[in-house]
């Protein structure tokens, strides 16, 4: 749990900068551009994110089950073998995409920009050729999180990427005027992050003991058996996060597109921070459930979950009881965006109290089953979204992807729990839970009563809350493991070079001895 807790320090930090910087980001576009200008850098925006999702192939998760596998029973000579198989697919798929899409950039500007097609077309155009450097940026950082380090992952993708594009962005939107150039500053950071991030994952990889590579090791089959199923999930997981702006774009218009980014975005900010959890628990969760210790599986479920808690309840919760108030930051036409944020945010609390369920049958390597239960879910959610959208607008696709994020949560958690054996509600989850809505959930709504939905009723809300959820998680902080966090003051993280020096049978005493611990 140490080793989570530093893990998922070091990604909250990431976290805190990343989801300042898209906020920030946001804020730039929607309040220093036209309402339609915004709606289309936030549709191509998603498309991009879209093609780099699907052509990862599923890599980014498959190359972290692999490498953490393969550290648990010290095969370091083999993580050469596993990134060489992922490479060239990723880069072979990732030119095909960024040529399609730079091809077929105008007929999809006819059908998803009706009105703004030479717009459209141009920021389409301006961002096709930068999907192979995502897909490399992404193949880098995931094989350092193999390695089980967080702070590449968050040095570059959380906190230099973001904050690169925010600048950018704005430099754009300052000489760049409407041009697609506000697209390309977007972009430029993938290109120059991604030379980065290889260069330190081929040191890191040396360091830890994998210089030699394996000739005769090909993994392949075993490879893609795993990877393939997680592809198609990730695309689909991607895609009830991005397509919903891409819908509301094509169904209701550019404009609606930009409220509705704007909206969704404060979502973001919830995602971010349960994502410093997900990618710490996730290799340490892979090394586990390696070892078939289904006790640490379930003392790492049942905590993060705990940790996850803590860190969005307040943040949802916030947001449902002063959604009015927090949208005037993009401006007074954004307001209309309220209802959005509270059917959302409110199947959030459900989805987060789950824990990062769909990654425990991951990591267990039933992909099979995470590729159906995600294909359900974007199924309900891309059929409401068809059906609400012409009639009810931005809150028919918030009520289709509210029960898409519900469904995903729900079908996994019954899955885990009868065939695995895990669950996600000990103690410390159900004290966190308690804990965020006293404080974030009772205290702003006598606050909105007594005072009003002004920002001096939201800073005294949040004012208070924050004292006494301190104060609760100093209280409580055994139960919910917070001492783990404390703990880490002096303490250096494990090298994995030296794990590699161990004889066979020290190895194997070692990760027993983490089991038992």
């Amino acid at each position: 749990m140490s080793r989570v807790a530093r893990g998922s320090t070091i990604n909250l930090a990431g976290a805190v900068v990343a989801a300042m910087a898209n906020f920030g980001l946001t804020v730039l576009v929607t309040r220093l551009t036209s309402q339609s200008t915004a709606g289309i850098f936030f549709s191509v925006t998603s498309l991009f994110l879209l093609a780099t999702s699907l052509g990862q192939l599923g890599t980014n998760t498959g190359l972290v089950y692999f490498l953490s596998g393969a550290r648990a029973r010290g095969e370091l000579h083999r993580y050469a073998s596993y990134m060489r198989v992922a490479l060239r697919p990723v880069l072979v798929v990732g030119v095909v995409m960024a040529v399609a899409m730079f091809v077929f950039a105008g007929p999809l500007a006819r059908v998803l920009a009706s009105g703004h097609e030479a717009e459209f077309t141009s920021y389409l155009r301006a961002v096709a050729i930068f999907i192979p450097c995502a897909g490399l940026l992404n193949l880098a950082v995931s094989g350092t999180r193999g390695l089980g380090t967080m702070r590449i992952n968050a040095l570059l993708d959380q906190m230099s990427r973001p904050v690169l594009q925010v600048g950018l962005v704005l430099l754009a939107i300052v000489f760049g005027g409407r041009s697609a150039v506000l697209a390309v500053g977007w972009a430029v950071p993938y290109v120059i992050l991604a030379g980065v991030g290889w260069r330190i994952w081929t040191t890191m990889r040396v360091r830890a003991g994998g210089a030699t590579v394996d000739h005769e090791f090909r993994p392949t089959k075993d490879f893609w058996r795993f990877s393939v199923p997680r592809a198609l999930a990730s695309v689909a997981q991607v895609a009830m996060q991005r397509l919903d702006v891409v819908l509301v774009g094509a169904l209701a218009g550019i404009p609606e597109a930009a409220l509705y980014a704007a909206a969704t975005r404060f979502l973001a900010l919830g995602q971010m921070a349960g994502g410093a959890v997900s990618q710490s628990v996730q290799p340490h969760l892979g090394e586990t459930l390696a070892r078939k210790d289904v006790g640490a599986a379930s003392e790492l479920y049942q905590v993060s979950t705990a940790w996850l808690v803590c860190l969005t309840w307040p943040i949802y919760l916030l947001l449902i009881v002063f959604a009015p108030t927090v949208l005037d930051i993009f401006g007074s036409q954004y307001d209309a965006g309220s209802m959005v944020v509270i059917i959302l945010c409110s199947s959030m609390l459900l989805g987060t109290a789950c824990g990062m369920v769909d990654m425990v049958l991951t990591m267990a390597g039933r992909t099979s089953w995470n590729l159906v239960n995600v294909l359900i879910a974007f199924a309900i959610n891309l059929g409401l979204d068809l059906l609400l959208i012409p009639s009810h607008g931005i809150t028919g696709a918030a009520i289709g992807w509210a029960v898409a994020i519900v469904a995903a949560n729900v079908i996994p958690l019954l899955q885990v729990g009868v065939f695995l054996r895990l669950h996600p509600f000990g103690p410390g989850t159900i004290t966190a839970l308690v804990l965020a809505s006293v404080c974030f959930g009772a205290v702003p709504v006598v606050g909105r009563a007594l005072i009003g939905t002004g920002w001096w009723s939201l800073f005294l809300s949040v004012a208070v809350g924050f004292v006494a959820y301190l104060v609760g998680l100093r209280w409580c902080r055994k139960v919910l493991r917070l001492h783990e966090l404390l703990a880490l003051r002096g303490r250096g993280r494990p090298r994995p070079a030296a794990a590699s020096r161990r004889r066979p049978g020290e190895e194997r005493r070692s990760h027993e001895a983490d089991g038992h611990r």
